[in-house]
């Protein structure tokens, strides 16, 4: 089961000029008679807040997408977290990145293809319940961290989850994000806060 994924595509030209590419390697294979499957899955990964953007244009052309929330954070606040010049401005919380994350879910579910969220973010056990809520299904996550978002996911419910989602997206700040969902985690998983 294997699927190919393009990485930091900025524009449907990146992901055009990728996919004949890939055409080019099946019908180089196909000339060579050697065997491969003809259905493989082919996605991308939402870094930049042009694709986010246009996300329902992108939905039409792949099976699934992959928000990396390190770089869309970076690119949407403009701040390098390992900068320590700009690093206080990085923050998933910041309702620019949240607004970007429903974008993405929103155009991927006008074409019926799954989102999944990888970085930091899907991490971090405070914004589990957020992107539940926004509609990610598929985290993926660090292997330390697999224990404590099966618990949070476990304890959710799902309207809770969405209630949670509607409320961080009217935030205006992102400190009021961050203290909300730390909040809400206390309410769900007490005993993960720290």
């Amino acid at each position: 089961d294997v699927r190919i994924m393009f990485p930091l595509v900025a524009s449907l030209m990146d992901l055009r000029q990728a996919r004949l590419i890939l055409n080019d390697v099946r019908e180089d294979l196909t000339e060579q008679q050697i065997p491969f499957s003809t259905d493989v899955k082919v996605g991308m990964m939402v870094e930049v807040p042009s694709v986010a953007i246009l996300a329902d244009e992108f939905a039409r052309e792949v099976d699934f997408f992959s928000i990396g929330t390190n770089d869309l954070i970076q690119y949407t606040l403009a701040a390098d977290r390992s900068d320590p010049a700009v690093s206080k401005y990085y923050t998933g919380a910041d309702p620019a990145v949240l607004r970007m994350i429903r974008m993405v879910v929103v155009g991927a579910g006008h074409r019926g293809i799954p989102v999944t969220v990888c970085g930091q973010m899907s991490s971090e056990p405070r914004f589990v319940p957020l992107l539940v809520g926004l509609g990610i299904r598929n985290l993926s996550v660090t292997p330390h961290a697999i224990p404590e978002i099966k618990e949070i996911i476990c304890s959710l419910d799902m309207s809770q989850a969405e209630e949670i989602a509607r409320h961080a997206l009217q935030l205006e700040i992102a400190r009021d994000v961050e203290n909300y969902l730390r909040g809400e985690l206390k309410r769900i998983c007490p005993q993960l806060v720290k």
